[in-house]
């Protein structure tokens, strides 16, 4: 898929935040109360409508971009509990946009790209979890061992087949995503034919079946660019619900060579970078932005943080 340009722009500040800004957790998942026949307990329930393009309503409050949830007096059928904060449960369903949501304008349907890192931590975290499991339900309408039309429980948490009573839970892809450096002050970076031109970012790829994470790593960057890898180190996750990935962070030192081979499927260009290059701008035409794990990683490997 093609990535639209307006979902990442140029000249876009720097990462912020210990974690990566998808990362951010504010509310209880009270995964308890999803069994109960009203997880909500009875209490009146904040609603965010997410319509077909992951869009959702949102308005300029005075400290940025809010969401705009629909107050509801209690769960709405077909509605997935999301959890509470301060009391207060929250869901999301699927629906079309509208300017107005319980009389409150809405200035903008935007989707995660947009606006992620920019929103509250509450925001952010209902946010991704609400994309994340609304994109489970529109891809896994049928059982995967029989293809009899499932049934929803819990809460929008779990499907049963009932043709045979396996219950069925939501799957979440993991991924790499890793800055390769030379162990001093260059990192490469490469970009894809999808991306808009002049956008760099650092290497990635999907963790495959009976493969650690470490191992994939390894394996990425010797398919993606032709360099070998050693010193591959945790940095932290984050969800990436387009539609049900996890992407978990590395930094990596090559190791020989540091010629690049590019596989022509996967890379369209690749090169080195330096630190100052990065750190003054002098780079790419366009980082990963904020709301990504990648400009995360590549802002603390500039700022001397990782190595």
């Amino acid at each position: 898929m093609t990535v639209p340009a307006s979902a990442w722009p140029e000249n876009t500040g720097p990462s912020r935040g210990e974690v990566p800004v998808l990362s951010r957790v504010a509310h209880d998942r009270t995964h308890l109360a999803r069994s109960l026949p009203d997880p909500t307990g009875g209490r009146p329930v904040r609603v965010l409508t997410v319509d077909a393009q992951r869009s959702v309503p949102v308005a300029e409050g005075p400290d940025g971009p809010e969401l705009v949830w629909d107050e509801q007096p209690e769960l709405p059928v077909g509605a997935v509990y999301l959890g509470e904060a301060d009391g207060v449960p929250y869901a999301a369903v699927r629906g079309a946009r509208s300017l107005t949501v319980v009389g409150r304008p809405v200035d903008s349907w935007s989707g995660l790209r947009e606006v992620g890192a920019d929103l509250g931590a509450l925001d952010a975290g209902l946010l991704v979890e609400a994309i994340g499991i609304l994109e489970w339900h529109d891809r896994n309408r049928f059982s995967p061992l029989t293809g009899t039309a499932t049934t929803i429980e819990r809460a929008g948490w779990s499907q049963r087949d009932p043709s045979t009573g396996t219950e069925i839970f939501p799957r979440t892809d993991p991924a790499v995503i890793m800055l390769v450096h030379d162990g001093a002050d260059r990192v490469v970076l490469g970009r894809q034919a999808v991306w808009p031109p002049g956008r760099f970012s650092i290497l990635a790829g999907f963790v495959e079946p009976g493969e650690s994470a470490e191992a994939a790593v390894a394996r990425e960057v010797a398919e993606e660019v032709g360099l070998a890898v050693t010193d591959i180190r945790y940095v932290g996750s984050q969800p990436w619900p387009f539609p049900q990935s996890l992407m978990l962070g590395f930094v990596a030192r090559a190791t020989g060579s540091d010629e690049l081979v590019l596989d022509p499927t996967e890379i369209e260009e690749a090169r080195w970078f330096t630190r100052d290059e990065l750190g003054r701008g002098a780079g790419p035409a366009a980082l990963p932005p904020p709301v990504s794990i990648a400009r995360h990683i590549i802002d603390r490997w500039v700022a001397g943080e990782l190595s």
